[in-house]
Formats: C-alpha cells, sequence, structure tokens
C-alpha cells in the first residue's frame, strides 16, 4: 500500500475539516467508522464479486454509510455537523481507494495501522490549528492554506525526529 496515495486521499479531510479539536477528533471517529464498516461489509462479497460489479456494490455501499453518518450527526450534533460541512461525506473516497490498495495477506493489520495514523494526526492537526489561532492568535491557522502550511511543518518534524536506516560502517572504503 502505498503512503502518498492515502495521503492524498484523505488531504481533503484533514485540512478541511479539523480547526479545532472537537472537529478533528469527530472527523477522525468518522473516518475509522467509515473506513472499518465499509471493510468489514464488503469482506463477503470480495469472493462473489469482481471488477466493475465489485466497485459498484462498494459504492453504494460508501454512500448509505455516508448518507446514514450525515444523518446521525445533524440528528444527535447538529451544530457540529453544521460545521464540518460536506466533508463527511468525502470520506467515501478514501474508503474507496484504501480498499483497491490494501493488499489480501494482512489486510486488517494494515487497515487498522491507517485508520489509527488517520485519527492521530486528524487530532493532532485539530488541536494544534486550535492552539494556534486562539493561544497564539496567528489566524492564519484556522484557515485551509494555515492548515496545509501546518501539516507540512508536522510532517517534516516526524521525518526528522523518525529513524532512519543505518548506514553502513565501511563506506566508500573496498
Amino acid at each position: 500500500m502505498n503512503r502518498l496515495y492515502l495521503l492524498g486521499a484523505n488531504l481533503v479531510s484533514l485540512l478541511g475539516a479539523t480547526r479545532t479539536l472537537s472537529e478533528g477528533a469527530t472527523i477522525g471517529v468518522c473516518a475509522v467508522l467509515m473506513g472499518s464498516l465499509h471493510q468489514l461489509l464488503m469482506a463477503p462479497l470480495r469472493q462473489r464479486l469482481a471488477g466493475c460489479s465489485y466497485v459498484l456494490a462498494s459504492l453504494l455501499l460508501l454512500a448509505a454509510l455516508a448518507s446514514c453518518l450525515q444523518l446521525a450527526l445533524r440528528a444527535w450534533w447538529l451544530p457540529l455537523a453544521l460545521a464540518l460541512g460536506h466533508y463527511p461525506l468525502l470520506l467515501c473516497l478514501p474508503c474507496l481507494i484504501t480498499d483497491q490498495l490494501l493488499p489480501e495477506h494482512g489486510r486488517w493489520r494494515r487497515l487498522v495501522g491507517h485508520l489509527c495514523a488517520l485519527l492521530a494526526s486528524c487530532l493532532l492537526l485539530g488541536a494544534s490549528r486550535q492552539w494556534l489561532a486562539e493561544s497564539a492568535g496567528l489566524h492564519l491557522a484556522s484557515l485551509a492554506p494555515g492548515a496545509l502550511l501546518l501539516l507540512g511543518l508536522l510532517l517534516a518534524l516526524y521525518n526528522r525526529l523518525r529513524p532512519g536506516p543505518a548506514q553502513p560502517r565501511r563506506q566508500g572504503k573496498r
């Protein structure tokens, strides 16, 4: 599974719907719920359908899940649903791409890892955007370009702190 495709697919919900910690937590939980329910409900159909019929069934299931999610948000958390707008409906795209990119072997382990990373990034981005906008007085953090800049900084920090591959001891010597 290529992480760059998954990052690009989740970028819309990460940047648009994480202005505050509560919005970030809500969109993260919605993404985890939709992704896991989609994979769980498509598991029996994976062996029976192939090609275009599988993609069509996946799209119909995602449309039904997104509609139910949007109705549930509007029924129980109307102010938060109005603040999120149509971003919960856009979670269908990452679910469809994730379904196509997941391998057959170790599918659930990779899905859980991806969904946990997505939830953590939604929480981290929402908390940092809220802190920068309210405490530091940086209004740009509450807008989408500020979120893109902040996401780039967080990814650079992650790459800096992540241990790299071990260097060979005998570089350049024969």
